[in-house]
Formats: structure tokens, C-alpha cells, sequence
């Protein structure tokens, strides 16, 4: 009897295919078949791996929404445009924009604060950041003093690293724990463990509680700034490693950063229901030191609103990637309650804003004031003792540091002129100020790194 020549991973190899998981089940198909010739190569077109899709030759075209005003900017203003002309061509991209408060993060080619990069069917994990969902929450007090809101906040609220104690952890929605449960990317014991704990934390870096007055009402407000802590970083590495997956196999000339993971798949269906998990659990987190707060005090709330700044937004088969840019268009927020809240800096007010989408806005405003130098460079062009600086900078406010050690790269000077942001607002058409919160004081984290455990241990 006539033995059969087989069909082996290596002849497949030699046709031109990379070896796969599914060589196994190919050559079990061909060989149980007795399949030769044309027969395997029709049989194969199914398998073959699509070309790489190419980076754009060109950059996409973007909208530029800031101008330079002097030297420090003019810097900036040209660094930003060129991570944004080498993001652009990722080739998932279809336009983008930039806002007055722009400014790099990471290598170029990485997504601008300050910048909105609109992909077809593809979330960019790396284009939303570690920090998703990025948000503000302000609610009204009514005639309530200012010192009583933010002196029970403090006793309420927590800064810095790591989550509550059992003991002083806030009640964990049943239903929200359910859809976490239920999400391939959630579904872990460390995200389990991290929602639970960091529910009604802040973290640290410029993350904020706010306490003023209304100009138009004299009411008291409080405004919290914050993401989704552990959980969301979580998400962010998880949702990295599968893009890196895709990159790969899509579109290796890609820059890891603007990884994506198709939307039209298992995984990126997966993902999408995954942001909207992490932005419910975000807003509770908001809501617990909010309504808290105002228990405490033992009165009720006049009027409360919210707003992502750094998240993906969704229309039809479009993905708004906004890091660190304010949504105006309603189609972008599900629960629109109010206008949007657009903070600047410790000593300037909390602009609250509406607006309407335009070709050159694609929908967004600015998020605050943003930077113009690192936290390093404006460090060091400081000069003088921090209790002095601190002094300056905060007069007739009060400036709590939760972990009662000055951060210096979040006083006013860090960040840039607000006067010329509102100016670029209003240029640019990125919103309009419907009203404004007056500054009484706030609670920042400050510099909790000098006296952390470690180095407590060392010195």
C-alpha cells in the first residue's frame, strides 16, 4: 500500500505562513482530507495573516486650538505639535484637536495633555492613560460657610497612596460589583480588592477638594477632582497588554503607546463595557465624599454636576480619545446633568462653562490651565524657602496639604497664566463662562513621597 506523503508545519512555513496556534488544526484538516494543491491554498486563504497596516505617510491633519504668547510657551507650543504630528499618523486616526491648556507627556508621539485624537472603531488604551476617567464633581451647599464644608471634608476625605482601612471603607454598591464580576477585564481579585479599598480616595499628583462661593449665587461649593485610582490603572494595564497583542499582529510599525484594540472584536466589546464600568464606579467615588460631606453637616444639596476630562467617548463607529480635554457635546455624556467644570488653579476660580461643538473643537474645551514647564523645571526656577513661596502664592486662602508637607509644583506658578487660557477659550470658541466658583481654600495630597514609609526607613 502506497504511503501518503503528509502535509507538515514546516511545508505551511515554506508557503509563507507564520507558525500559529492554528498550524494544529490546519494540517489535521489537510491531512485527514487528503488535500493538495489548489485545494490547500483555498482552504488556507482563510488562515492568512492580513498585511500590516502601515502608519501614515503624512500626519492626519489636526485642530490647533493654542497660541504662544512668549518664549516658555512658544517651546511648549512646539513640542506639543510635534508629538501630535507623530501621533497622527497612527493609522487608525482620522482627526484630532488641541486645546490652550496643551502640553507632552512621555516620549513623542504620545498623546498631548490637552489633546483629542478621534480613531475609527479602535480604543487606543494608551490614549486615555492609567488615570481614566478623570473627573470633577461639584455640588452646591447653599448658604453654608466655607470653612465648615472644607473643615469636614478634611475629616472625610483621603489623600496619598493605597485605599481605606476595613473600618473606614465606604458601603460597595451590590450592583456595581455584580457588572465587575461579569467583565472579562474587571474580573480579578486585585480589582475586586482595589474598587473596594479606593473607593472615597483621591490620590495624589493635582488631584483636588475645592471649597467657594458662587459668583452669581453667593452659595458654597464644593469641588472634587479625581479618577478612578487602582481600578483604573488596572484596566489601563490589562488593556495595554491585549493592544500590544493586536499591534503585533495589525500594525507592528505602530508606536507602542498608540497600541489599539479593535473595536469590532471580542476583546474591544469587552473593553468598551469595561470604561463604562470604571466611569459608574469613578462617579461613586465622587459621590460617596460629596454626600458624605453634606450628611455630616446635616443639610441638602441644592444642585450637584459632573464631568470626565480624560476619557473615550463614543459616536456611531467613532472613538473620541480626549486626554485631558472637557466634553461640551451632549452626545458624550449619557447623564449630562449640568454645564461643565473647567478648574485652573488653587487661586483662580473654578470656571463653570457650556458650549457647542464646532469643526475646529470637535466637541471639547480646554480641562484646566495646564503647564508649560515639568514639575522638575519649576521646581527648580523657584527661589526661596517653601513656607515663603507658600505664603505668596496662597495669600488669603486656605491651602490644606493633606500630608501636611508643601507640594510646590502645584501652587499657582506651576501651571500657566489663567488670564490667557480663558483669553484662548474665548478665541478659539471652546466654551463660554456661565459662572464662576471663587476660591475659599482646598486640600491637595502635597508632597507625601518625603516622609514615606521607605524613606523613613533609610534615613
Amino acid at each position: 500500500m502506497e504511503n501518503k506523503k503528509r502535509i507538515t508545519g514546516e511545508d505551511l512555513i515554506n508557503m509563507g505562513y507564520k507558525p500559529a496556534k492554528w498550524f494544529k488544526e490546519a494540517l489535521n484538516y489537510i491531512n485527514d482530507n487528503e488535500l493538495k494543491g489548489n485545494a490547500i491554498v483555498r482552504y488556507l486563504a482563510d488562515f492568512k495573516s492580513p498585511d500590516p497596516i502601515e502608519l501614515n505617510k503624512t500626519p492626519i491633519p489636526f485642530n490647533i486650538n493654542i497660541k504662544a504668547e512668549n518664549e516658555i510657551e512658544e517651546i511648549n507650543v512646539s513640542s506639543v505639535t510635534d508629538t501630535m504630528n507623530e501621533l497622527m499618523k497612527t493609522p487608525t486616526l482620522i482627526t484630532g484637536a488641541i486645546m490652550p491648556d496643551a502640553c507632552p507627556t512621555g516620549p513623542i508621539g504620545t498623546i498631548p495633555v490637552g489633546g483629542v485624537a478621534v480613531a475609527k472603531n479602535a480604543i487606543h488604551p494608551g490614549m486615555h492613560s492609567a488615570d481614566i476617567c478623570c473627573s470633577v464633581m461639584l455640588t452646591d451647599f447653599g448658604k453654608v460657610s466655607p470653612k465648615d464644608v472644607l473643615d469636614t471634608a478634611y475629616s472625610i476625605t483621603h489623600f496619598g497612596p493605597g485605599g481605606r482601612s476595613r473600618d473606614s471603607q465606604f458601603r460597595f454598591p451590590s450592583d456595581l460589583l455584580e457588572e465587575i464580576e461579569a467583565n472579562y477585564f474587571l474580573n480579578n481579585q486585585k480589582c475586586i480588592s482595589v474598587a473596594r479599598s479606593h473607593l472615597g480616595t483621591q490620590g495624589d499628583g493635582n488631584h483636588f477638594l475645592f471649597v467657594g462661593t458662587s459668583k452669581k449665587t453667593g452659595n458654597t461649593m464644593m469641588i472634587t477632582h479625581h479618577g478612578s485610582r487602582g481600578l483604573g490603572a488596572n484596566l489601563y494595564s490589562k488593556g495595554m497588554k491585549v493592544a500590544e497583542r493586536f499591534r503585533k499582529e495589525l500594525s507592528p510599525e505602530t508606536l507602542k503607546q498608540n497600541a489599539w484594540i479593535p473595536y469590532n472584536t471580542e476583546e474591544g466589546e469587552e473593553y468598551w463595557k469595561a470604561l463604562q464600568i470604571i466611569r459608574k464606579w469613578t462617579k461613586k467615588n465622587h459621590e460617596c465624599l460629596h454626600d458624605a460631606t453634606i450628611d455630616r453637616l446635616g443639610v441638602e444639596k441644592k444642585n450637584r454636576f459632573w464631568n470626565e476630562h480624560n476619557f473615550v467617548f463614543k459616536d456611531g463607529d467613532l472613538f473620541y480619545h480626549a486626554k485631558g480635554a472637557t466634553p461640551l457635546d451632549k452626545k458624550f455624556m449619557p447623564d449630562i446633568t449640568g454645564p461643565r467644570l473647567i478648574p485652573l488653579n488653587m487661586a483662580e476660580p473654578v470656571l463653570i462653562v457650556e458650549g457647542e461643538t464646532t469643526s475646529k473643537n470637535l466637541g471639547f474645551a480646554p480641562h484646566g490651565a495646564g503647564r508649560n514647564m515639568s514639575r522638575t523645571q519649576h521646581r527648580k526656577s523657584k527661589i526661596g524657602t517653601l513656607e515663603d513661596i507658600f505664603k505668596e502664592e496662597t495669600k488669603n486662602l486656605d491651602v490644606r496639604f493633606y500630608s501636611n508637607e508643601i507640594d510646590i509644583t502645584e501652587l499657582p506658578s506651576a501651571y500657566k497664566n489663567a488670564a490667557s487660557v480663558r483669553q484662548q477659550m474665548e478665541d478659539f470658541n471652546l466654551g463660554y463662562v456661565v459662572d464662576e466658583v471663587l476660591p475659599y481654600g482646598c486640600i491637595m495630597a502635597g508632597n507625601w513621597k518625603k516622609n514615606a514609609p521607605w524613606k523613613k526607613k533609610r534615613r
